[in-house]
């Protein structure tokens, strides 16, 4: 919410604050202000100008000699380019010595020998937003309306003598989605008092002719019509289009001007009908046909379905409730007659069609969040007053109405126990009344008891709790005491699980890895495009009321959000990619759940393109299955895991058949690496792609004292290296766990360092080299020792793995 701190004033009295110091006690009461800025970009020395004369260049085709009143005592020649310069606009003059945006300074100069006593400014050069303004006025110099003063500064003309205060407010404080919410809150806080706007209508025409009717009462409960003749449709006043460009706002015309003024202002959207397009005058509230269309304001064709809440007449739609006008009943150059919506919508109604159309207006965010019903019909009136005033419109007499059901204020009790208990305060009556006074909640008092009737244009006060809030904001958190807890304290200490997924996460990033955060919802064609670590059939669960059908699935795997992740950056050229993420995922067999599904902490790996970047002699090391599964080995080492037992697998879907493996210790499977099927690689435009995946619930039961650390060893280590000939299809791992199981404890590490086929070898064998490190922990082995052990692990391999020592 972009709150002008001049229109703002004009609600309450700001002369003894400023902008900054007014940002600073909003943050300080809850309502936290994102920014302050001026709306002058550095402009000083415009002023406005009249063209008397205008005349070509003697020397130059596209450049105007003009003569320019601009109110200084004396004509000024100025050359100017702008192809739109005439004769009798009203235009912006930088005089000599102004300065200007981008540290442009005015001086006395000379166009192909033409003297210059100044410049005629577009509204770029003074630093505006064009476009928040007309068509006309993006292009050449901005030309002024026929009552602008000469020789008034353009700056306060404009508006840009004023400051703009970003609010970035919460979900529950709606009430601030409107200037006049922000002035009970600025008063409350400044102790001031509201001013309210004036409202003048006069009744001068004849009977309403507009006939309301709501059909959809479920969705809405309250319509107001204002009808209007001989109306003039034309550009606003200055002083508005200033305030609604503060808002971000493009003025168009004073009578679409002034609802969005009025949105604005009490937060409540408006719409305005050419009531000539309108059949019978007749406006139903309605359901839309399943598959009905409207072409909006935008141009665009919208199919609807049978929930979206429709503005009709007898014979067509007119606008989708709450959201977008018709193009069918716009107001236009043309329009004299004019029908004024006030309206109540659900917000539910309006949230679900705004979100299925894609279509997000200002209008859409307050419904979507609370308007305030009590307040619809003296905002209509408001608005109906300003468009008298400013288009002439003859007002017919009466308001047409349909009310289905009206709002009543939460009438909510706290007691000053409870206050002081919650903050910690030792506050008194005489403290707390004065602060519901100030936020103007009517209220009685008995026995320390407040029984407050809340206005309803705080929606967001329901519970006593609120009302301790509010009194701890306006009473101010730096007056609430500190105080240390009292009671019995236990030391704190992070579970299991907490523990392993802190040291899963720093391990990762020191080998490497960056950590991504992706979505919990994904798109229904990526929910299995790689397989989750489940063995059971699970069902994917989709969400009622999706905010898109991106995000409208539960994942099942966390490999998929991963490979989005590195196709989001390889389009915009970084290639080298390693991440990981720790997250859950959500498993069930239900079609539909009838209980909570079953969340899995699970830790997945990506990698793809290089792991190390090529160095100054040209090597590169690109990534590969090794690479992935040296993570893997590394992070289990870590988590005290050392039985790990990695076993080809075809199976799992997504991944490369020939070039996956599971992980197994003992009976338990923890997960799977290895690279993602070729097809999954071109469904996401990936190159040669490399994943992991690992259940961190299997790994807490079999990780051993992570935190546990072996002394450095004080007797020296023995190193026998054996060379073996076998089969080619054998795995390496069948021999690895040979080794160990035949060398028992003595064995500290076990490492293949060479593979070898060709020359001298059949070719349906291969040798693998195995490099065998024995250590005893509290003496130094013998020879006898290292020579029986390791004639044991010989006679394993022949006998288990067919396995023959090379010569």
């Amino acid at each position: 919410m972009k709150v002008s701190y001049q229109w703002l004033a004009e609600y309450v009295d700001l002369s003894e604050t400023n902008p900054h110091e007014l940002a600073e006690k909003l943050t300080r009461s809850g309502v936290e202000v994102d920014a302050v800025e001026s709306r002058n970009a550095g402009v000083s020395g415009v002023v406005i100008g009249y063209v008397k004369e205008r005349s070509k260049h003697p020397d130059a085709d596209r450049l105007n000699v003009c003569v320019v009143d601009a109110g200084q005592g004396e004509d000024l020649q100025i050359v100017c380019g702008a192809p739109n310069v005439d004769k009798g606009q009203k235009v912006l003059v930088a005089l000599i010595g102004a300065k200007l945006p981008g540290g442009l300074n005015i001086k006395r100069s000379k166009l192909r020998g033409v003297e210059s006593q100044g410049m005629i400014c577009s509204a770029k050069e003074l630093g505006l937003n064009d476009k928040l303004l007309a068509k006309d006025q993006q292009e050449g110099i901005m030309v002024l309306p026929g009552d602008a003063e000469i020789g008034m500064d353009a700056i306060s003309y404009l508006g840009l003598d004023d400051y703009v205060l970003e609010l970035g407010l919460t979900p529950n404080r709606s009430d601030c989605l409107s200037m006049l919410g922000v002035a009970y809150e600025v008063a409350a806080i400044l102790g001031k008092e509201v001013l309210q706007p004036q409202i003048e209508l006069n009744e001068n025409g004849g009977d309403n002719p507009l006939q309301v009717k709501i059909e959809a009462t479920n969705e809405s409960y309250q319509y107001n019509g204002r009808h209007f003749t001989n109306a003039k449709i034309a550009s606003s006043p200055q002083w508005m289009k200033n305030r609604l460009m503060a808002a971000g706002i493009r003025p168009i015309n004073n009578v679409v001007d002034v609802t969005n003024y009025v949105l604005f202002e009490y937060g409540q959207p408006l719409h305005a009908f050419d009531a000539a397009q309108v059949d019978n005058r007749s406006i139903i509230v309605r359901l839309a046909g399943e598959g009905e269309k409207l072409v909006t304001l935008d141009d665009q064709e919208r199919t609807l379905d049978a929930e979206t809440l429709l503005i009709a007449d007898l014979t067509k739609g007119l606008a989708i409730a709450g959201v977008m006008g018709g193009a069918n009943s716009e107001i236009t150059g043309e329009t004299t007659e004019i029908i004024l919506e006030a309206a109540w919508f659900t917000p539910q109604t309006v949230r679900r069609t705004a979100r299925s159309l894609g279509m997000r207006t200002e209008g859409c965010v307050r419904w979507e969040k609370g308007v305030d019903q009590t307040r619809v019909e003296e905002a209509g009136e408001r608005a109906a007053s300003l468009i008298q005033q400013l288009s002439g419109a003859t007002v017919s007499k009466g308001i047409a109405k349909a009310i289905v059901k009206e709002a009543a204020p939460a009438v909510v009790s706290v007691t000053l126990q409870k206050i002081n208990q919650h903050l910690g305060t030792s506050m008194v009556d005489s403290d707390v009344s004065p602060i519901f006074d100030r936020l103007k909640f009517p209220y009685e008092v008995a026995n320390d008891t407040w029984t407050v009737t809340v206005p309803t244009r705080r929606g967001d006060i329901t519970l006593p709790e609120d009302l301790v809030e509010e009194v701890a904001r306006l009473y101010g958190y730096d007056n609430i005491p500190t105080s240390l807890p009292t009671g019995s304290t236990t030391q704190g200490q992070l579970t299991l699980e907490q523990q392993l997924r802190r040291i899963i996460r720093h391990h990762l990033i020191g080998a490497g890895l960056n950590e991504a955060i992706s979505y919990a919802l994904v798109h229904p064609d990526r929910v299995e495009d790689v397989s989750g670590l489940h063995q059971e059939a699970v069902k994917p669960i989709s969400l009622l009321m999706p905010m898109s059908e991106e995000h409208s699935v539960l994942r099942t795997s966390l490999i998929p959000s991963l490979l989005q992740t590195i196709a989001y950056n390889k389009n915009r050229q970084n290639h080298d990619i390693a991440i990981f993420e720790l997250g859950r995922v959500f498993l069930t067999a239900e079609e539909a759940l009838t209980q909570l599904p079953d969340e899995r902490l699970y830790v997945a790996g990506a990698l793809t393109g290089q792991w190390l970047p090529p160095n100054w002699m040209g090597a590169k090391q690109p990534v590969d299955f090794y690479q992935a599964k040296g993570v893997v080995e590394s992070l289990l080492a870590r988590l005290g895991i050392q039985a790990a037992e990695y076993k080809a697998t075809a199976d799992l879907a997504g991944m490369h058949p020939g070039r996956t493996a599971e992980v197994w210790v003992g009976e338990q499977r923890l997960g799977y690496l290895g690279q993602v099927h070729p097809g999954t690689e071109k469904d996401y435009d990936l190159s040669e792609t490399y994943v992991f995946q690992l259940d961190v619930a299997q790994l807490i039961t079999v990780a051993a004292d992570a935190g546990h650390y072996n002394p450095l060893p004080k007797f020296p280590a023995v190193t026998r290296d054996l060379a073996l000939v076998v089969d080619r299809s054998l795995p390496a791992g069948d021999l690895e766990k040979t080794i160990r199981d035949a060398a028992g404890e003595l064995l500290e590490s076990l490492t293949l360092f060479d593979v070898y086929t060709g020359d001298r070898i059949s070719s349906e064998k291969k040798s693998m080299a195995f490099a065998l490190v024995f250590r005893h922990a509290e003496r130094t082995l013998q020879d006898e020792e290292i020579q029986q052990v390791t004639t044991a692990v010989i006679e394993a391999l022949k006998n288990n793995n067919d396995a023959e020592l090379r010569m």
